[in-house]
């Protein structure tokens, strides 16, 4: 579902505003398939974007109208992801009533559901399922997505000032959903559901969302993501942001006691320096379970139905730590695997598909935004 339209067109291209890089992934249809013919990304001044927000416009607009320039694309017309505290969505039961009514319905009683002041707000709505509630009453549940308005209109600014065209600006975690979940095939026994929980770690923050049926009934967002193991690395360490970003990658959470058996000694200097990072890392990894956990155990005790949470999917730039998916299995106590937006998509000829793994974790945002417009 995409939240808000500003014009119809052929348009199939994703822009993933992220914290530390913007990334853009544009999307052909070629012989019915939805295919990847051109992708890239660029680094944007520090602080442009904070935890999913544009903040300084100018610098946004310069960094979007680059990376046009910087991979050659023509077309203007781009599909916005927009995740942070100012994006709010619920599930709400609302008695069955015909579309123009409920549209009514939902601007009179969303302000019961929303955080946010509805005069501030942009409101959307997707009817997502029917039910027979209590005295066999008709009802439906309604997926109600809020936005403030002056964030969104700070994302439409600097995307215009590129000289590019926002047309649809889609939630962050339904683009994940999109890129990393088939439609649902099987369907669990009477009385049971079962639930897939979705994570994107980008550098400023992380999606939650957990799934049903393709339905997402819990999304959160947390600052807790790539950036903060990066920075307790730079401060730990006392090393530069860029040297930490690589080392988190690079020393990652795995065992280095192990590592030294099978290649020989490395250098003592060395090997202190990644011990010293698996430790800092192994730490706020832990916080970062902990989150996941309450976030979890929260969804749980809305929904007395589901058993528990069946698998985890991670993406985004922060999922390429070495070992987290262990690490999260064991804190979880459930099965976690990368995900895979590629098999989503078909790849032109002229793009490679080695440099096109390297980056796949990170292409799930903007891989998942184009193929909105494949589902119209």
């Amino acid at each position: 579902m995409g939240i808000f339209s500003f014009g119809k067109g052929l348009v199939s291209i994703g822009l993933d505003i992220g914290t530390n890089t913007f990334r853009v992934a544009q999307l052909k249809s070629v012989s019915g398939s939805p295919t990847l013919v051109n992708y890239g990304s660029i680094k944007i001044p520090v602080g442009a974007v904070v935890e999913g927000e544009v903040l300084d416009v100018e610098a946004v607009s310069r960094s979007l109208a680059d990376l046009w320039k910087k991979i050659g694309l023509r077309n203007k017309g781009v599909i916005i992801g927009v995740a942070n505290q100012k994006v709010v969505v619920r599930l709400v039961e609302l008695p069955y009533m015909e579309k123009d009514e409920l549209k009514g319905a939902i601007q009179y009683q969303a302000q019961d559901y929303i955080p946010i002041p509805v005069e501030e707000a942009i409101l959307d709505f997707q009817v997502v399922g029917e039910f027979v509630g209590e005295n066999e009453a008709r009802m439906m549940e309604v997926l109600l997505v809020a936005a403030q308005k002056d964030m969104i209109q700070n994302n439409v600014i600097a995307v215009e000032n590129a000289g590019l065209k926002a047309e649809v600006i889609d939630v962050s975690s339904f683009a994940v959903i999109r890129s990393l979940l088939e439609a649902p095939s099987v369907v669990p026994a009477e009385g049971e559901e079962e639930a897939i929980a979705l994570i994107n770690i980008g550098a400023g923050i992380t999606n939650i969302v957990v799934v049903e049926k393709g339905i997402p009934r819990f999304t959160r967002v947390t600052s807790l993501a790539g950036n903060t193991f990066t920075r307790a690395l730079e401060e730990s360490l006392s090393i530069s942001f860029d040297e930490a970003e690589e080392l988190k990658v690079t020393a990652g959470l795995s065992s280095l006691q192990e590592k030294d058996k099978k290649r020989g000694k490395k250098s003592t200097k060395q090997a202190e320096r990644i011990k010293a990072a698996q430790e800092t890392l192994g730490s706020e990894v832990g916080k970062f379970v902990a989150e996941i956990r309450r976030s979890f155990d929260y969804y749980l005790s809305q929904r007395s139905q589901v058993k528990g949470i069946r698998r985890v999917i991670l993406s985004g730039g922060g999922a390429r730590m070495s070992n987290l998916t262990s690490h999260l299995e064991s804190g979880l106590q459930t099965t976690v695997e990368l995900g895979h937006p590629l098999q989503k998509v078909q790849v032109a000829p002229g793009l490679s598909r080695e440099e096109l793994e390297q980056e796949e974790l990170s292409l799930a945002i903007c891989i998942g935004l184009a193929l909105r417009r494949f589902e119209e």
